[in-house]
């Protein structure tokens, strides 16, 4: 295949030898100097945008299932008929080209846009969103490319549009993402899809008989269908001697600006807590030249989540880049910049961020009456106890086909993609919610992929060197694959997914 100076890859405006693709290859080239992806299905063949609309992942790195490509870096999928969005995190389409087989040769020809979003789709008389977070966004999302075109709310109680949230712990905080990078949507998005979005907004009580609910400020909504996406919230401690202008929590944007604006005079900072959040939030802080102690009752940070050998290199990882850790005690008090720990040692701050843990967002649904069990409780079609009414996100327990237990993540992914399943359903499409969950931690130069949901495991085998950073960690019950952690093996993390989700289907055809 010819190749072009300005890119140094294939040119797929020539022709492409069939033998040069075997099925499921995809291949990297371009076409009129666009970066895009043939891709051969069976005796199809399929050409794409190179890159994910979500980070702009490399799809030539990532796994073709089916007539679906997914992405090596969070796990989008797209279609390769289409380029439609499949799945979150990415929520947008990648363009695509039409491919024309000649004999035994592959032409790249012109390129085309997805489809536009259905329209006039039937479905309840209206629909009222709570909360403006990812399963929010991504519901309000998928109702307007199913073709939804009743009356559409979100209620928010933030001060801002829904935003990248994983973005306010990693990047964003580190200084290297701009600021107009945050929000999910641009404002005229709910404008030209006529989603009324409602901030600063909270919701006093549901009404479940009479289908309404009512706001703090007294403002009346009914609806024909109800999410209620209420998310989670910080675990807040009380620490003796500290003010309120010294304790800080991530979660909201405005709650990463504030740190942000303190750290521009900071010199030492404490985290309390290394949880994810936690040790995100001392890797940016170091980012910015910032001292970190992080305190924490655990023996190894995310050892709970991760086990002790992962937790030790993670451990590692941070003190190679200044971080110091004061592992098995917590914060006793504070006076003034000095902090005191359970264990006796006095360390200095200009202020503490406090990453201890969330709980889920649960008096709305207690309020209405809705069965509550450590979550709001969903079946498979993330449907409360009561028709009509969805939940989805951080909120949600919904019974797990992979575990066969029921389960509550908090995991940014999981949420979306439960949005965009509760917004099918709400439209009758009566989708089952069975993907794997996912979700990705950023600590410096090294991404961490979590795959699969493991409270309690009996075994763990590690493939290949944490210390190399390049490493898969399985963690087992019974003999039985219940998590997946890969470093540096992107690949392997997707078809450990896709092995688990085929898992699944040959169960339901058993």
């Amino acid at each position: 295949m010819p190749e072009t100076s300005e890119t140094n890859k294939p040119d797929f405006r020539a022709c492409v030898p069939i033998r040069d693709l075997r099925d499921g290859c995809m291949i990297p080239g371009q076409a009129d100097g666009e970066e895009l992806v043939l891709v051969r299905r069976g005796d199809e063949f399929f050409a794409i945008a190179a890159h994910c609309t979500h980070y702009g992942g490399p799809l030539a790195e990532g796994l073709v299932v089916d007539d679906t490509v997914r992405c090596p870096w969070h796990h989008a999928c797209f279609s390769l008929r289409n380029g439609e969005a499949l799945r979150a995190p990415a929520l947008d389409p990648v363009p695509c080209w039409r491919v024309e087989r000649l004999g035994d040769k592959i032409f790249v020809r012109e390129k085309f846009s997805p489809p536009p979003p259905k329209r006039g789709t039937e479905g309840p008389s209206s629909v009222v969103i709570v909360g403006g977070g990812a399963a929010g966004l991504a519901a309000a999302d998928m109702l307007g490319r199913e073709g939804y075109e009743g009356p559409l709310t979100i209620v928010s109680a933030d001060a801002s549009p829904p935003v990248d949230r994983p973005n306010l712990s990693k990047d964003y905080l580190a200084g290297t993402a701009q600021e107009d990078w945050i929000p999910l949507r641009p404002s005229d998005y709910y404008r030209d899809r006529r989603i009324d979005l409602l901030l600063h907004s909270r919701v006093s009580s549901l009404d479940t008989k009479r289908r309404r609910i009512v706001l703090e400020n007294g403002k009346a909504l009914e609806f024909g269908a109800l999410l209620l996406a209420t998310g989670a919230d910080p675990v807040h401690l009380p620490i003796e001697g500290a003010t309120d202008s010294q304790l800080h929590y991530l979660r909201t944007f405005a709650d990463s600006k504030a740190i942000i604006a303190k750290a521009s005079s900071a010199k030492r900072v404490v985290v309390l807590g290394a949880s994810f959040i936690g040790l995100e939030v001392a890797a940016s802080l170091r980012a910015r030249g910032i001292l970190v102690d992080v305190v924490a009752p655990d023996r190894q940070p995310l050892e709970r989540v991760m086990g002790a050998e992962v937790g030790l290199f993670i451990r590692k990882l941070h003190e190679a880049h200044g971080v110091t850790f004061h592992l098995g005690e917590t914060v006793s008090r504070v006076n003034g910049r000095t902090v005191t720990l359970t264990g006796g040692a006095v360390v200095d701050a200009d202020f503490l961020v406090l990453g201890v843990g969330v709980r889920p967002s649960l008096a709305l649904a207690e309020q209405a009456g809705l069965t509550v069990d450590r979550g709001i409780q969903v079946n498979e079609y993330l449907e409360t106890s009561v028709v009509g009414i969805f939940a989805a996100g951080d909120a949600a327990r919904w019974p797990d086909p992979h575990t066969g237990e029921r389960i509550r993540v908090e995991h940014w992914v999981v949420a979306e993609r439960q949005g965009q399943v509760a917004a099918k359903n709400i439209l009758g499409r009566r989708e089952k919610f069975d993907a794997v969950p996912f979700f990705w931690s950023q600590h410096y130069d090294v991404a961490i992929n979590y795959l699969g949901h493991a409270e309690k495991w009996d075994a763990v085998e590690i493939d290949g060197s944490l210390d190399a950073r390049d490493c898969a960690v399985t963690y087992k019950k019974g003999g039985r694959t219940l998590a997946f952690v890969t470093i540096s093996r992107d690949l392997q993390s997707l078809q450990a997914e896709a092995a688990m989700e085929a898992e699944i289907r040959l169960q339901r055809h058993a």
